[in-house]
This record gives C-alpha cells, structure tokens and sequence, in this order.
C-alpha cells in the first residue's frame, strides 16, 4: 500500500513539474514528417556518415538525409529496417531475417551487400537485428536470441546464442556488454560471453542502455532508474531524479557529449536530466515534437539530438544560441512588447498582459484586468506604463491599475523631459496624464485640434511630430501648456506601409522603405541620413520599426533577411552595423510590431506570433561548413537518364545536354536555411542570386566545355569551399573533328570543281564573248557587205534600169524599124512595076528577117536578165531557139501584137506559137504563161 502510495505520489509530482516544464524555453526544433523524408511512420535506429549523412532505419527502408532532400532506399526483403549503422563507407543495416551494408558506386547510389546469406549456419526462426555495433575491425549485429560477430578484414563471423532474451547492446570503451533477460549483464571477452553481474535487478528488469561511470558502470533500467555497478555490486544511483525516472517507460537513451543523459520515453517525449541526474528539460507533443514516443535517440557531429519517433523524425539544435517558448496552447498568443521590472518579466499580447519571474520554471500568469490587446509597455522613472487597447495602466507587482480610461492608447511618453507629465497617443489623436502631488497619475485633457490615430509621436519643446504611415507626418505647434492646436502642417512626401519614428540620442528619425530620415530643426524638415540608412537596404525593407536601447545605447532595425543593429566600438566610438541573421520568417513576429528586449548578458527576448524566442550573442559563433555535389543528372533528348558522381570531369555526347546537378550542405539548423548561389563558367559568368533550391538545371546547353561552381550560405556565413563541376558536352556529329575535316576535304574539291566549273565557264564565256564578237564581226561585216551588194544592188539596179531602158529603147527601135518598114512595104504594094521596086521590097524584107535585130535583142535581153534564159533552158531543155526568142518577148510583158512585129508575122501566128509554147512548157488550162515565165 505504501509503495502505491510512493508511486502515485511521485506521478504527481511528475505531472506538476512537467507542466512547469513546459513553460520553459526549449532548443529549436526541426520536424519531418513521412511525407517529408517518403517513408512509413516509424523511425527505429539513427546514425552518420563522416560526410555528416543522416541515415535512419525506417519501417519501409534505409533513409538518407544530406540537409537537403531525403532519399529512400527500400528495404532488401521488404521487411521492416530496426538497426543501421555507419563505419569507413559502409552502411550496416539490420532487419527481419537479413543483415549487410550499403555502399555508394560510382554513381552516387546506395548498392546492398548481404552479409547473413554467407552464414554456414542458418538464421534464428523470425530473427530481426535491433543493434549494431562497431569494435574496431569488428561489427556487432544482435538479435534477440543471437549475438553475430563479423570480422571485416577475413569476412569471417563468431556468434553467441542466448536462450534467453538479449535485450539490448552497449560499447563501453573497448568492451561490449548486453543483457539476458533471466540472467544478467554479460561481456564479450575473446569471442565469447562472460557474465558481469546477476543481480535480481538485473535479471528482472530490462536495460535500457549503459553508460561509462569514471572506471564504473551507470545503468538505466525499465522501471527503477538509474543503477551504479562497481565491482560486480549494483546500488541505487543517488541521482536526485531516480524515484521520477523510476516512473517512466523508456525505450532509448543516450549521453551527450556535454554529460547530459537524452531518455527518450513511451508517451512522455524525451527528457534532459544532467549528469547529477537533475532535471534540465521534457520536450514533448506539447512543445515542439511530432510525437510523444521516442524509439531512437543519436547525437551527431554538431551536436545535434536526433529523435526516431512513432511518427516522424526530430532533431533538436542543443548547441544553438537560440531557444524557443512556443504557445502551443494559445493561451499567451501573439507577443507585441516585452519588459522587465523587479526582476519581473511582462509579456503583451493579444490577449492581455503576462507575468512571471526571471529565470524560473512557473508557468506566465495573467494580469488581472488587462485582457485584450496590449500596444506598448514603457519603463518610466521606474514606473511600468501598459499602453492597452482599453486605456492606460499601471503595473506593478503583477498588478493593474487602470489610470486613463480613454480607449485605444498606442504609446506613452515623457512630455519634454517632465517627469510630471505624460504625453500619451490614442486612436483619436493625443492625451495628456498628470502625476497628482499625491503621486496619483490621472488623465489631464485631450490636445484640441488634432483627432488622427497617433501611434507614433516625439516632441520637440512645444512642437509635436505624429507619424501616420497613410496620411505622412504632421507637424502640430501647440501651446505651452500642451492644450491645443495652434499651428497644424503636414508633409505627404513621407509616408509608407509599416513606417516608424523613433528618437535616438535627441534626433528624430523617421523610417520607411526609401531610407531613414533625420529631423533637421533649422529647417523644420526631414532629410536622409547615410549612416542610419545603412540599417537596410531599400530591396531589404520588412518594417520601419526602429527600436532604440538606451541602456544597451544600440539602435535595432528589422529587414528581411535578419537584425541589424548600430552600435558605437568602446575605443574608437566609431559606428558599426551588425547582423542577427535571423530572417522575417525564422523571426516569426507580428508585421509593424517587432520589438527586441535586453536579458542582460548580451541575451535579448523577440516576440513571435506565438511566443517567443531567445537568443544569447555571446554563443552565436561562425560555423566553418562546406558544400557538396550530390549528382549530377544528364537527360537526354530521348528521356533517358545518367547519373555522374564525383567524376573529375564530366565528358557528354551531343545530345546530352541538358544537365541537373544537385548539390547539398549537411548542415542542420533548425533557425537557419541553407542558401546557394553558382555560376556556369562558359554560360553563365556570374554568380546567381542566393535561392534555397539544392537543384539547377541548365537546358539545351551549346557544345564546349563548362565549369560548374557552387557555394552556400549560412546566416551571413559562406561555406569554406566552393564546390566545382567540370565537363564538356561535344559538338554534334555533323560539326566534329571528323566531319570538319570531311567538310574541309569536301570544301576544298568543292572549291576544285567550281573552280575547275568557273574556269570552264569563264573559258565558255571567252569563247562566247570570242563568238560573239567574232558573229559581231561577221554580222558587220555582213552588213558591210549586204551594204556593198546593197549599194551594188543598186548600181546593178540602176545598170539594169539603164539596161532595160536600152532593151527597151532597142526593142522599139527594132519595132518601129520593122514597123517603119512595113509600112514602107505596104505602100509599095500598089506600085504597079513591080519589078522597079522589087529591088527595095527585097531590101526591106531583108531588114525584116535580120537576125542581127534578135542578136541585138538578144544581146540586151542578156545584159538586163542574164539569168533567165539559162534557167528557161534549165527547166525546158526542149525548147526551140524561137520558143525562147517568145519566152523573151513574154518576159518584157510584149503584147501580141508587138511580138508579130519584132518576129515579122502575123498575130495570128503569134497566138499560135503561144499555144504550142503552153503545151512544151506542160502549163495547164488556168495557168497563165506570161506569169510562169515571170516568176522564173
């Protein structure tokens, strides 16, 4: 009875502290879900690689994690991975029934080597492989019922069997040491089992883990804490939270490199207690994790804790300089201001005012009265004002006293450096509060003439500056006793989203995208400041909210890309800009309303949307990382896909050329994304801007050769090295080595066949061009001569003419000779004596019958148409001399009648002979014989 009274009475106490736990501030958490890494749910064994990998023994398979993708590599059988393990390059992997490693090729991808089918013994019934362990040249696999021992440098194996259940393994040094259920602790001496203690505690209860204690053994049990173990004696352990550890269920544990113990639990998260066993912290579903079952715990290389849940993959940044309270429930809500008083930290949110001591475990509590949202806590001569949606409080020891009950107060203030007096901005313009003699502060009046919201307002002497980020900044004369309005102006030229104003060792700032402007008195007008405008760049501007620290005397600006902040060097009290890198989404804060408070210890508190976080600058210190080429993928134009890996150079075809390279940081840090940047030497000659893709792609890329870099960044930190890339995609094959050479060889015949073409060409044009001046020649020639024969036509025309007319005056003379004769004759006829003129009848017929008058015919006949009597003759051989006498006659187109006279006949005769000529010259009915003889 008692000890269900012990045990219920420490649940509750477990119940208590833990809720006080949860209000603590926690390491930055960075969760993967299976749909995040593409495997199942449960996450039973981490490791890492020495190029920083994570590798996890998932329930589908082996993953792997390089910082920047997932990648998963089923299991070899199917069957759900328990165990997995890293040593010199190799990935041991354990799960049901089977057992070997992986290895990269030369690829980039993971190949799986069995080691248990080389067994000369065969596998325990339903064996799975829950640890594995490195001695050494030796790798340890254990299962519940068999210990096998694999020697790498013989591939030979040793195994130790157990009839009863080994419930897990520990290296401690050089030593192994497991449990039987039943039985005890045992240690692997020399190949084989030896036992180190039977003790009823050890055979009763499982071990979780065990861990080195100076020359002695810690070991965690299932159900009854921590036990020492020296000299083969177990105690209890005197950790100061042994009875609390007594009343949870864990599953894996581990110690840190700082002493701490990790116990990751069954439903209760994973919980820090350090090495006096003093509680440190409880991370759970309720603050950060997926999961409340933890199956595995691992810390890497930086220090990271590694957590293998239920459900998702968690690890925990232990060493970052930042911490996290997540309002998981809502109950704080959206965090706008922060401030300290006695030791007292005040929250303002959304949802009201919050309080609790510094550096203690309780929970925040409410300010009564202050529900709603609360715009501005100011620390005033020791007096903490709350500037609240419905009026103005005064805090003090977690207690509200409302003292202006006019709604909507954004900020307050000290009225010209008068501690009596208040200056106070609400949503309807400015306010007045006036401390009493009594101390009693009170509202005094409302500032006449002037009715904006005033969020934003510093003073000059009478001369009050309101800052509205849509209307610019008014500029209100008022009178001495801060009553009315008495002048009012206002400049539209500054104005902006999310605009501040704040004063800054007496200077008036005002802030927006375009810059920071300083108040210029004399001339009563804003003017850019490069000092203060150096806080952010125009293409970096998140908010105008500028914060100025008096105590700290640091000036903080919020960008996108992280904080600034100006502060003077303590020598030389020279300025100087600094970086908090934490990025607007990192930050997680409220948009306009950032706000930054100072711990003490160079430790400040940032409110986010749903708590806070902070951060101590004395542990933020650059880390050194580098980059890596993961792959680099080569599509071709066909679909199919090769994959480069470490390859010196990379030596592509023609079609080749669209390229992926991937490339990673295996850093892990929950608050900071990796960021890369490269360039393609031969294509791109310039660094990209900064992207958080791990993957590039370059398309349809010319041929040549090319040099890939890429670098990353961390913060504000550069990696130490810049990852290269070279390789050459060659030229297509109708422009290679070969082909130019063809195309010179082809070029060069093609230059002899046209030249040889051009040549004869030319030498047809020559001898066309000889030609046709040669027919030029001729053609003149030609017509010089058709000149001459022209002009000779026409002498021999004109000699013809002349020639005809001869023939012509011949033939009459013929004629009228022998007309004249007949004539003579006939008159004759009627003489009488006949024989008186028979002498001179005679002498005339004679004449009559000359054939001197045809020769002389004849002969001009010949000298006008030489021709026509020999072609006549030609064509008619059978003509008689007085057929061709006729034909001549015809030619000259005689008549009948002149034809008798010149043949001495009579026409009658004429026809006659006419008649006979038609027949010798075969000339038909309707030809006519004078146009015959014509066209010969």
């Amino acid at each position: 009875m008692l000890g269900f009274r012990l045990r219920f009475f420490l649940q509750f106490i477990f119940l208590v502290f833990s809720a006080t736990l949860f209000s603590q501030l926690r390491p930055p958490i960075k969760n993967f879900t299976s749909v995040d890494y593409n495997g199942e749910n449960q996450n039973w064994d981490i490791s890492q690689a020495s190029s920083n990998h994570i590798y996890v023994a998932n329930s589908k398979g082996l993953l792997e994690f390089n910082g920047a993708v997932w990648n998963l590599y089923p299991s070899p059988n199917e069957s759900i991975m328990r165990s997995v393990k890293f040593v010199n390059g190799r990935i041991y992997t354990g799960c049901y029934m089977e057992f070997g490693y992986w290895k990269r090729d030369d690829f980039g991808v993971l190949n799986y080597t069995s080691l248990s089918k080389n067994l000369d013994i065969p596998l325990v019934e339903d064996e799975e492989f829950w640890n594995i362990l490195e001695l050494g040249d030796l790798i340890v696999f254990q299962s519940k019922k068999r210990i096998y021992i694999y020697n790498i440098t013989n591939n030979t194996f040793k195994t130790i069997d157990s009839d009863n259940t080994i419930t897990n393994i520990a290296k401690i040094g050089e030593t192994i040491y497991f449990q039987k259920i039943g039985e005890g602790v045992f240690r692997i001496e020399y190949g084989a089992d030896t036992l180190v203690s039977a003790d009823p505690i050890l055979r009763a209860n499982e071990i979780i883990n065990i861990f080195q204690k100076g020359n002695d053994l810690l070991i965690l049990t299932q159900g009854e804490g921590f036990f020492d173990l020296k000299d083969g004696i177990l105690t209890k352990s005197n950790m100061s939270s042994n009875e609390f550890l007594a009343t949870l269920t864990f599953y894996d544990g581990i110690k840190s490199k700082n002493g701490y113990f990790v116990l990751g639990t069954i439903s209760n998260g994973v919980v820090y207690v350090n090495e006096n066993g003093d509680f440190l912290n409880q991370i759970s579903l309720n603050n950060g994790l997926l999961n409340n079952t933890v199956l595995s715990v691992f810390e890497d290389v930086q220090s990271n804790i590694w957590l293998g849940l239920d459900n998702g993959i968690s690890y925990l940044n232990t060493k970052s300089p930042y911490r996290v309270f997540n309002d998981d429930k809502g109950v704080l809500g959206s965090v706008y201001v922060a401030e300290i008083k006695n030791e007292i930290l005040y929250l303002g949110t959304n949802q009201g005012l919050f309080y609790k001591r510094l550096d203690s475990f309780e929970n925040f509590k409410f300010v009564k009265g202050t529900k709603g949202q609360v715009w501005s806590l100011k620390n005033i001569n020791g007096m903490l004002f709350c500037a609240h949606h419905s009026g103005t409080f005064l805090i003090n020891n977690g207690l509200a006293t409302k003292v202006a009950n006019i709604p909507g107060t954004w900020d307050i203030a000290l009225l010209d450096d008068n501690s009596n007096f208040l200056l106070q901005g609400n949503y309807d313009g400015l306010y007045v509060l006036e401390k009493s003699d009594e101390g009693i502060w009170a509202l005094r009046n409302k500032i006449e003439g002037f009715k904006n919201s005033s969020r934003y307002f510093e003073t000059i002497e009478t001369t009050i500056l309101v800052n509205h980020e849509y209307n610019g900044v008014f500029k209100l004369k008022v009178d001495s006793l801060f009553q009315r309005v008495e002048n009012f102006s206002e400049d539209r030229s500054l104005k902006g989203a999310n605009s501040g104003m704040v004063k800054y060792k007496g200077e008036i700032l005002y802030s927006y995208k375009k810059g920071i402007y300083v108040y210029k008195e004399v001339e009563e007008k804003f003017k850019k400041d490069t000092l203060f405008s150096k806080l952010y760049a125009e293409e970096d501007y998140e908010s105008g909210k500028l914060i100025f620290d008096e105590k700290k005397d640091v000036l903080w600006a919020f960008t996108k890309s992280g904080i600034n902040f100006l502060e003077y060097e303590p020598l030389t009290n020279t300025p100087k800009i600094n970086n908090i890198a934490l990025t607007k989404d990192i930050r997680n804060g409220i948009l306009g309303y950032e706000n930054i408070l100072s711990l003490g210890n160079n430790k400040y508190l940032m409110g986010t949307t749903s708590g806070f976080l902070t951060t101590n600058l004395n542990e933020v210190v650059p880390r050194k990382f580098e980059i890596f080429l993961d792959y680099v993928s080569v599509v071709k134009q066909g679909g199919s896909r090769k994959i480069m890996y470490n390859s010196e150079e990379g030596d592509f075809l023609a079609d080749e050329k669209n390229i992926e390279i991937a490339y990673y940081t295996p850093e892990f840090n929950k608050f900071f994304d990796t960021e890369y940047q490269f360039k393609l030497d031969g294509m791109y000659n310039s660094w990209s801007d900064w992207t958080k893709d791990h993957t590039i792609s370059f398309e349809n890329l010319p041929y040549g050769k090319y040099t890939f870099n890429v670098r990353s960044k961390i913060g504000k930190e550069l990696s130490l090295n810049t990852a290269t890339y070279s390789f050459k995609i060659a030229k297509p094959w109708y422009i290679s080595n070969t082909m130019v050479v063809f195309y010179i060889l082809g070029i060069l015949l093609f230059s002899f066949l046209m030249h040889n073409i051009y040549q004869g060409y030319y030498k047809k044009q020559r001898q066309k061009l000889i030609e046709k001046n040669r027919k030029e020649l001729e053609f003149a020639q030609i017509q010089s001569e058709k000149e001459i024969i022209r002009i000779k036509n026409q002498k021999l025309e004109a000699e013809f003419k002349g020639k005809s007319k001869e023939l012509a005056a011949s033939t009459m003379n013929i004629i009228k000779k022998n007309e004249l004769l007949t004539k003579i004759k006939n008159e004759l006829s009627p003489i009488k004596d006949r024989e008186a003129i028979k002498p001179v009848i005679q002498v005339i017929n004679e004449n009559l019958n000359q054939d001197d008058d045809w020769e002389l015919f004849q002969e001009a006949f010949n000298n006008a148409d030489s021709k026509f009597l020999k072609k006549i003759k030609k064509v008619h051989p059978k003509l008689s001399p007085n057929d061709l006498k006729l034909c001549a006659y015809l030619r000259l187109n005689l008549s009948s009648k002149e034809i008798a006279q010149l043949l001495n006949i009579s026409p009658r005769s004429v026809e006659i002979k006419r008649y006979r000529l038609r027949k010798k010259l075969n000339l038909q009915h309707e030809d006519n014989l004078v146009n015959y003889i014509l066209t010969i």
